[in-house]
């Protein structure tokens, strides 16, 4: 077993990058910078770290046929000891998280925990279920406002926790239409799998209009966010608004899984979702 081992289960790029967006979303939430914001980077790095190493845990039989080079199919590091270090890192990501006690913050913890769970429980078992698998993603994704939002003053939680919502709200609504569309770009290798995926269930067209509403929930939750940061934000949303409803209306006449995949529809929501933060980033530092 080797140190490059438990460096490269981790995917430390995607750790980094998920550390930055929990300083972005406390930033975003709050309109200020603070060092307890290093805290919730720390804490998202380790728990996302703990989390894709459980799931290649859990995956090592499938990536043991498609991704034989990764660490635990290709003998550089046991399944046991990858079970062990999910477990450390998780543990670890937690106790960093007392920090925030000292100034009277219990809900960061609440959060990381209820997280870490979630994490172990989707890798085991959530992955395979049918549409719950798409909205554990979805919720992960939009925690981590609400983590943001958690590290704030204990007598001003209630008053960010209301910007915080729609925020989350625009997240989790786009992201999971996003899940969805994925799964119908997947459906024949799904099967192949035996794979259980809401397309393969219900049906492409079922499927993408429930991604629909789902986009139109986000949708309207990031209009909500007018209230806090008038006209210009509304103006910079809406055309982010409608990249996200160009991107399910390509696919909204799809009955196929090749035909989602020829509209790109899931990269227009891609589009959307990454812009939707430069406009909450650009609100919340200069409106």
């Amino acid at each position: 077993m080797s140190i490059n081992a438990y460096f490269s289960i981790i995917r430390p790029a995607n750790c980094i990058f998920a550390g930055i967006a929990g300083v972005l979303a406390y930033f975003i939430v709050t309109g200020s910078l603070h060092w307890i914001a290093l805290v919730a980077w720390c804490m998202v790095f380790l728990i996302t770290a703990a989390g894709n190493v459980i799931n290649d845990y859990y995956d090592a039989d499938i990536d043991a046929v498609n991704r034989p080079d990764r660490p635990i199919p290709s003998g550089a590091l046991s399944a046991h000891a990858a079970l062990r270090y999910a477990a450390f890192l998780f543990v670890l990501g937690n106790l960093i998280g007392i920090i925030s006690l000292i100034y009277g913050m219990i809900l960061p913890l609440v959060i990381a925990a209820s997280n870490s769970v979630l994490l172990w429980w989707y890798a085991k078992r959530l992955k395979r279920t049918p549409g719950l698998g798409n909205a554990v993603v979805a919720y992960l994704s939009a925690s981590i406002f609400l983590f943001g939002a958690a590290f704030t003053d204990p007598d001003l939680l209630g008053y960010t926790l209301t910007y915080a919502l729609p925020i989350a709200g625009a997240t989790f609504g786009v992201m999971l239409a996003r899940e969805i569309i994925k799964d119908a770009e997947d459906v024949i290798g799904d099967q192949k799998a035996g794979a259980q995926t809401l397309p393969i269930l219900y049906g492409v067209p079922h499927s993408v209009k429930i991604a629909a509403a789902c986009a139109l929930f986000g949708i309207i939750c990031s209009i909500l966010l007018y209230f806090r940061w008038g006209m210009l934000y509304l103006a910079g949303i809406i055309i982010i608004d409608l990249i996200i409803l160009f991107g399910i209306a390509i696919a909204f006449s799809c009955a196929t899984p090749q035909c989602v995949q020829q509209s790109r529809s899931s990269r227009y929501l891609k589009y959307g979702m990454f812009s939707s933060l430069l406009v909450f980033f650009f609100a919340a530092a200069f409106l």
